[in-house]
């Protein structure tokens, strides 16, 4: 019976000396691929940022001589509210020469958490600076590329502008297909006939839009009751969907593809330092996103049509550039 005793105490020490070792070897197996795991995440994370920042620096960088980037920096340490020029360039064979139809004053301010954008019709007049005359403010980067048509904007609000962007729409299309497509609420029914004829049905109410249709969405104007008004409504309806849509963590795994799109189809005079920057400091504007257009009226002046926006109007854009909201703006109209 003893000796039976001693058989069964030895018997289960080693049942449990086999049953530390297997945990052990699966502790350490599990340790392994965690490490593993951690050190592709590491890895991975480096090469995307390697390229993020040689396609900005070598690519999309371009140096403006409208914008003084020292005083940018300086507001940015500063937590003070940027402007960034927003300009939808359309560069298509068919079209003579570039025109900036989308042009969008982006407003960021960290202190209220808010980002402004306001959209001005791009047959506005305004008098081209640089240039003395007065003409639709698309015209100004015609004449002048980007340095013009930022002079033109500050100019006709009175403000300073801290980034330029300028982004071709064929980018636009190739942006949103790369995170997947993008979701918007849309209040009119229409069927796109316009120059991309490809019979989109374009439903009321939440939609999906890839590329294609993106460029349709934001183009189409003459089915609209609303006119040029009810398209940078859309534009602006699209920017915050892309912006949604590209801070969410679903598009982490496609960060390379979308470095490329931006890499072939943007210009800006931002650094990836300068990105990093807005990352740390501005990322909060996101939380509160607000969406306004010039008012004006229609003016036709020897048979060419232009759209005409008092003094007073101005005055209010260039208040709420500065940081009143639109709702106290509108208000006070």
């Amino acid at each position: 019976m003893i000796i039976l005793s001693k058989y069964i105490r030895e018997k289960t020490r080693s049942q449990n000396k086999r049953k530390k070792r297997r945990l052990r070897r699966w502790v350490k197996l599990t340790l392994t691929i965690i490490l593993l795991l951690v050190v592709a995440v590491i890895v991975y994370a480096h090469s995307i940022y390697n390229h993020a920042k040689s396609t900005v620096n070598d690519e999309m960088n371009i140096v403006l001589d409208s914008i003084d980037q020292s005083k940018t920096r300086t507001k940015i340490e500063n937590k003070e509210i940027l402007n960034v020029l927003l300009l939808g360039v359309d560069e298509r064979a068919e079209v003579d020469g570039s025109r900036s139809d989308t042009i969008i004053v982006v407003s960021l301010d960290p202190k209220n958490e808010k980002l402004r954008m306001v959209s001005i019709p791009r047959d506005t007049r305004v008098t081209i600076s640089g240039e003395g005359t007065k003409d639709r403010i698309n015209a100004a980067y015609s004449y002048g590329g980007a340095d013009m048509a930022i002079e033109t904007v500050e100019d006709f609000l009175n403000i300073d502008l801290d980034y330029y962007v300028e982004m071709n729409m064929q980018g636009l299309a190739d942006l949103v297909d790369a995170i997947g497509g993008i979701t918007v609420n849309n209040e009119i029914e229409w069927y796109d006939e316009g120059f991309y004829k490809k019979g989109y049905h374009f439903k009321k109410g939440e939609i999906e839009l890839d590329g294609a249709k993106t460029i349709g969405y934001v183009r189409m104007r003459h089915l609209d009751p609303k006119g040029d008004f009810g398209r940078t409504e859309r534009q602006r309806k699209v920017i915050k969907a892309i912006i949604d849509k590209g801070t969410s963590f679903a598009t982490v795994a496609k960060m390379n593809d979308l470095i490329d799109v931006v890499g072939d189809n943007m210009q800006t005079n931002m650094k990836f330092k300068d990105m990093k920057a807005l990352l740390a400091n501005y990322i909060n504007v996101t939380n509160n996103i607000e969406s306004y257009m010039i008012q004006g009226k229609d003016d036709w002046i020897n048979g060419i049509y232009y759209y005409a926006v008092s003094d007073q109007e101005i005055i209010k854009v260039h208040n709420m550039v500065k940081g009143k909201s639109v709702e106290e703006e509108v208000t006070d109209k």
